[in-house]
């Protein structure tokens, strides 16, 4: 070997030896980390308070024992998951359940968490009843607006100061990009109409209230693009809209980050604030249509499938802190991986694992990307 040979040999093994240092003390903070986690009583809520709330989806069964305390230590807004929905709350006309719901509110108060609402108009979720008219047949247009506000203020007067903002209207656009208002009961007797007179129904029974529009698939071109045409033409109207909920079911394969921040720009150049008011990130590619499992179909978390699921936490969440000044609110959907709503959906018999925490309710992976950063 000559000398130059010699010399080249030796600073690449330098090299190698530096980087190997380095790795092994990135690993040891991690540890570190991971270690004090019991000790240090810091949350997600506490990590980002400088930037924006943290919030998440419950239902009545996660306001005891461990997840309580979870919820405790992480977030400070909560989301009812289903109990203040159409159906929940008014089953039938004029007859209103409001236990749950109301035992929401009560933990959130108790324990000074902000509380979004979810969600006063939606195509699903809704009973029957609002659709009927006193003969059997189809309700008149002027019967459905009338049963809307009836109910839109009902239900915020209820809550009023103590719920800070409502998803007004939920997923109006369809998933078709070649409509663009899905064909909804709610649509086929109002028109568009009814979506206008649902933002209006809520501002007047609390005019403090901030008020969103919430959909999925709103990073998709596609659709982005008619929820902007729809958003738009309130704000033209003079509607009271605040701001945009981006649901955020997103999962390891989408979205990108160009269609993340396209996103985020062209809503918030209306002026509207957004919030992601639904987020998790399925370890499988998007589906909607219900099926079976198939015989061959895995749902094993592997480490591979948490390192992807890592790294698209990491780059949703460093992009919400560049876009700090309009993002006012991020909410996950579900506590753990103990429990949520994509377990057996839209795949029967399957199981995943979208969240910050696994079913024993402890850290995972993702959660170290997403707190690990220079706070400012």
């Amino acid at each position: 070997m000559n000398k130059k040979d010699y010399l080249s040999g030796l600073m690449g093994c330098k090299i190698i030896c530096c980087m190997l240092i380095l790795l092994l003390c990135a690993a040891c903070r991690v540890k570190q980390t991971e270690a004090n986690y019991q000790q240090d009583k810091r949350g997600l809520k506490d990590f980002y308070k400088n930037y924006f709330s943290i919030g998440v989806a419950v239902a009545q069964r996660n306001l005891i024992g461990d997840e309580a305390n979870l919820i405790k230590r992480h977030f400070n807004s909560i989301t009812a998951e289903n109990a203040m929905k159409m159906e929940a709350l008014q089953p039938k006309e004029g007859v209103f359940n409001w236990r749950a719901a109301d035992s929401i509110v009560s933990f959130a108060l108790s324990n000074q968490i902000k509380i979004r609402g979810h969600n006063l108009c939606w195509h699903e979720q809704v009973p029957n009843w609002f659709f009927v008219g006193p003969s059997g047949a189809q309700a008149s247009k002027e019967l459905l607006l009338q049963r809307l506000r009836t109910h839109i203020h009902t239900v915020v007067e209820r809550y009023k100061g103590k719920i800070y903002a409502w998803d007004v209207v939920n997923e109006v656009i369809d998933d078709d990009p070649a409509k663009y208002f899905r064909n909804s009961k709610w649509y086929q007797i109002a028109g568009e109409d009814f979506i206008i007179k649902a933002f209006e129904y809520a501002h007047e029974a609390d005019p403090e209230a901030k008020l969103y529009y919430n959909d999925y698939n709103t990073e998709r071109p596609e659709k982005r693009d008619r929820i902007y045409k729809l958003l738009k033409k309130l704000k033209e109207k003079n509607v009271p809209i605040d701001g945009v909920g981006l649901q955020a079911h997103w999962s390891i394969f989408e979205p990108s980050q160009v269609d993340l921040e396209a996103a985020i720009e062209k809503y918030s150049s209306l002026g509207l604030k957004i919030q992601f008011t639904e987020l998790d990130m399925s370890i499988y590619a998007w589906e909607k249509n219900k099926r079976e499992k198939k015989p061959n179909e895995s749902d094993v978390y592997t480490p591979t499938i948490e390192a992807q699921q890592s790294a698209q936490y990491k780059m949703v969440f460093d992009t919400f802190r560049k876009y700090r000044e309009v993002i006012t609110n991020v909410t996950f959907w579900n506590v753990s991986d103990r429990y949520t709503w994509l377990d057996e959906y839209p795949v029967r018999g399957r199981k995943n694992h979208p969240l910050l925490f696994d079913a024993a309710l402890q850290p995972k992976q993702a959660y170290w990307q997403i707190i690990n950063f220079n706070r400012k």
